[in-house]
């Protein structure tokens, strides 16, 4: 009788998740249904706030950014410089190192770099708003939490990844540079010339699509998880953990359908 129990027990586990994570989805369409009814209401929007979050997200992000993107351009020029130094194609060095950080490296790792330390940050915050009952009283005072709170934070983190997306891709290239010269000992000259008759316009506006949608989708999900926080400070540490989860998640499955689309 034990394999029929284990057998229901696995399926009721898995029909059990698979609700709930349906459950998910729909709470967050639902939350970004109501930021964009909140974001129509222009007299509700909080400007101060929006540029408190725009500092807060943005420029407090700008070091690791910038670190992560130096880095991952190197190692971009790196491995794909091993292979075009063997077959003797060192022109295209450039090209190959400018195509995987515009338009699938650099967008997912600084959008997982992104939601590690800005979209936790902002589940914790907003959770502990839930325990403390800021949030209930923000509704007492006959204020809309969700263009009170949640509005800014989504703004800043659609904008604020798009550009540092774009400065990271400006870092990452010049890290690739030094990286190209010291490590491979392959002129400058050759890997920026690469990059320029590349043509890569269209792989770095893809890239910055990316960012957009990365932006939002961890707006949406880092703001769902802080504002279902039950059950005090280790509620807040479980919405913390869901919300990186499910912001990498999302991330991966947002960049495997605009490169589907794009291409």
């Amino acid at each position: 009788m034990s394999k029929p129990l284990e057998t229901d027990s696995f399926l009721g586990n898995f029909g059990r998740t698979f609700i709930t994570a349906f459950q998910t989805v729909g709470a967050m369409t639902l939350l970004q249904l109501r930021i964009f009814r909140s974001l129509l209401a222009i007299k509700n929007f909080d400007y101060d706030e929006s540029v408190t979050q725009l500092f807060k997200v943005g420029v407090r992000s700008l070091p690791v950014v910038v670190a992560t993107a130096t880095f991952v351009g190197a190692l971009m020029v790196i491995a794909s410089g091993n292979f075009v130094r063997a077959t003797g194609a060192t022109t295209l060095i450039g090209w190959a190192a400018g195509t995987a950080v515009f338009s699938e490296v650099g967008p997912v790792l600084i959008g997982l770099m992104f939601s590690g330390r800005v979209g936790a940050n902002n589940t914790a915050e907003l959770g502990t708003m839930v325990v403390t009952n800021q949030v209930d009283a923000l509704r007492v005072l006959g204020i809309d939490p969700i263009g009170y709170l949640i509005v800014p934070r989504f703004i800043a983190m659609i904008v604020m990844l798009f550009l540092l997306t774009a400065i990271g891709d400006l870092f990452a290239l010049a890290g690739g540079s030094v990286a190209c010269r010291a490590v491979l000992g392959i002129d400058m000259r050759i890997y920026w010339q690469g990059i320029l008759d590349s043509n890569l316009l269209s792989e770095f506006i893809m890239g910055l699509v990316k960012a957009i949608f990365f932006g939002g989708a961890v707006g949406i999900v880092s703001c769902h998880w802080g504002l279902q926080v039950t059950g005090g400070a280790r509620g807040v540490g479980r919405a913390v953990n869901d919300s990186v989860v499910t912001s990498a998640i999302a991330i991966f499955v947002v960049n495997f359908f605009i490169t589907v689309l794009w291409t």
